[in-house]
């Protein structure tokens, strides 16, 4: 089996098995949905805070739901005595990081575009912007900036999620350990993001989305490079 086999399997394999649990599904969907309603029930009835709002609302959904995720995708493989066996293949060990992060990316990303129109109707966002640009653009985009967004977190969350993965208190270092790493695609996310909801200003959501895709390349190699020294056999 080469790399890329090794890698397609093992998100394959968390996919599936996912299929079959539902567990991370129903909880972070519940999650999620629970903290937009908590959030816009906070906002009030300011209908410009709402909009504003809006966004910011859906990444932090996101942001929680992504931590219940890989922490769970490690979890599950380590209580099943799989994990031991995953990291004794003859491949790399970034092929097994790279399994569990696009299984995981793929997860997120599919709940971001779930959660989108939801937020964008409770929060009363024009998610197509306001008419002055092609509102398919500007959805495209944002579908773009989810994307990408979805990826730099997936990327900082399996990662220490494998880190975290055999140590006791992992539920309570997870988020203390990854948050302050992560904080950067989340700002840059719900910048872009902001700026093409209500107002289309692409040029502006563009230029956060580069910052984006940059801050992708950078945890991309870093978590790469340092992945087999971090997760014990």
């Amino acid at each position: 089996m080469n790399d890329l086999h090794a890698v397609l399997w093992i998100a394959r394999k968390d996919l599936l098995q996912e299929a079959r649990s539902k567990a991370v599904t129903v909880a972070t969907v519940f999650f999620s949905a629970v903290t937009l309603g908590v959030l816009a029930f906070a906002f009030g009835e300011n209908p410009l805070l709402m909009r504003e709002g809006a966004m910011g609302a859906l990444w932090v959904a996101l942001a929680f739901a992504g931590v219940i995720s890989a922490a769970q995708s490690w979890q599950a493989d380590l209580e099943d005595g799989a994990l031991e066996a995953l990291l004794a293949w003859p491949v790399p060990r970034a092929a097994v990081y790279l399994g569990k992060l696009l299984a995981n990316w793929g997860l997120m990303t599919a709940l971001g575009f779930v959660l989108l129109p939801l937020a964008g109707g409770l929060y009363g966002a024009a998610i197509g912007g306001n008419g002055e640009t092609a509102p398919a653009l500007v959805v495209a985009v944002l579908l773009g900036t989810i994307a990408a967004g979805t990826l730099g977190f997936a990327l900082i969350a399996v990662f220490y999620a494998g880190l975290t993965a055999n140590l006791r208190a992992r539920e309570s270092l997870l988020p203390v350990l990854m948050f302050p790493v992560v904080v950067p695609i989340l700002l840059a996310a719900v910048r872009a993001s902001n700026a093409l909801v209500g107002s289309g200003d692409l040029d502006l959501a563009w230029a956060w989305l580069r910052l984006l895709v940059g801050f992708d390349l950078v945890y991309a190699v870093v978590c790469l490079v340092l992945f087999r020294f971090v997760v014990e056999a």
